[in-house]
């Protein structure tokens, strides 16, 4: 990494729309992401963990290396895509949306539509991931192109074997610009937003802890989550709540007999509240579809699927209220990084088969588990 004295980095909070009260993110300007100095990532570390998401635009012409770089930085001795070889399963829900560059192979192909070439991939079709395949009840045909949903709400982690990525980086290639829609969480609250169709949607896991009770701040604090062996193949066959905010309890996901071969030293149980290394603040931070098991503070362990989701929901729920969600309005160019241990995530929207869309993803396995609330 080159040396410098200082960095003409600075730093812009992303200015709330009207009626938003979203308090993270922000632009950064002066950056020159293909020679990053010692400067430059302190500056970009610090904004990060300052606003949980960081965006910077008029980025066409970055490198899939250079965007892997920028994302090695935040982990030096990370190796490794996020997820393994789990989206190899051809029974993963991730299976369909992510295509690998083969000269990059930390950097996956996200989007809609056919491509007839690409960084090495040759006529690949991209599917969106639409709410229709993964929700139980999903918005009528009639509706679709002006109704949409939060897809799944989700931190980037395998949650078995590997650690949570600690970023993402995400970078949009090509955008088909459209109409806004509509997003209704049809949850019986009567909320929605109005987003920009195929908007990334982002929700501060600081803010869904500040706003717990302080009885529930103290058993977020002491409890631990238990996470499906090999879970977006155990999941499969269930399907999301309205607001994808987590699973229904419909006792159809698979059994232990029905997954790949499991090793217990692998899965996955981590704390509930995850620390941010600046700040000090806690996230509440957990992957609503993978849950399994609650392990609390007094050595009970909540093993009722349906209860442990029914918590796991009231916690979360009230951190993704519309004036809270920060949906990005994409352009081409844009590349944003994303705290993966202090934001959950979703993809909104629906495109049709014809129409192109490109982004290009990066996330590796973290060198060492999340920090606990008491790190």
């Amino acid at each position: 990494m080159p040396h410098s004295i200082a960095s003409p980095i600075s730093v812009h909070k992303i200015e709330p729309p009207k009626g938003s009260a979203i308090d993270f993110g922000a632009e950064i300007r002066g950056a020159d992401l293909e020679n990053i100095t010692e400067a430059d990532f302190e500056a970009i570390r610090r904004a990060l963990y300052e606003n949980s998401v960081i965006l910077f635009k008029n980025q066409q012409t970055l490198t899939p290396y250079a965007q892997y770089d920028l994302t090695r930085l935040f982990d030096p001795t990370a190796n490794g895509y996020g997820h393994g070889k789990a989206l190899d399963a051809k029974r993963s829900v991730l299976h369909p949306d992510l295509k690998t560059i083969p000269h990059q192979p930390e950097v996956q192909v996200i989007g809609n539509g056919p491509v007839a070439s690409f960084e090495g991939l040759e006529n690949i079709t991209l599917k969106h991931p639409h709410h229709n395949k993964f929700h139980k009840y999903p918005v009528s045909p009639e509706e679709d192109r002006d109704v949409t949903r939060f897809f799944r709400w989700h931190i980037d982690a395998a949650l078995y074997d590997l650690e949570p990525p600690r970023v993402t980086s995400l970078m949009a290639v090509k955008v088909p610009k459209g109409e806004q829609q509509t997003l209704r969480y049809d949850d019986g609250t009567g909320d929605e937003l109005r987003v920009p169709r195929g908007s990334t949607a982002f929700a501060s896991s600081y803010k869904m802890y500040e706003l717990l009770s302080p009885e529930d701040k103290e058993f977020a604090r002491t409890t631990k989550v238990q996470y499906a062996p090999h879970p977006y193949i155990w999941m499969s066959p269930a399907r999301s709540r309205s607001d994808g905010l987590g699973m229904e309890s419909d006792g159809v996901e698979l059994s232990y007999d029905d997954l790949p071969p499991i090793e217990e030293e692998k899965i996955k149980i981590l704390p509930m509240c995850w620390k941010n290394p600046v700040t000090g603040q806690l996230a509440l931070q957990v992957h609503p579809s993978a849950v399994q098991k609650l392990h609390l503070a007094d050595g009970t362990v909540i093993n009722d699927l349906k209860e442990v989701r029914e918590i796991v929901h009231r916690l979360q729920r009230p951190g993704i209220a519309p004036k809270l969600v920060y949906p990005i309005d994409w352009e081409e160019g844009d590349i944003a990084v994303f705290n993966n241990h202090g934001v959950i995530h979703t993809v909104t929207g629906s495109f049709t088969p014809e129409e192109v869309r490109i982004f290009r993803q990066c996330n590796m396995a973290a060198s060492e588990p999340p920090l606990g609330p008491d790190a």
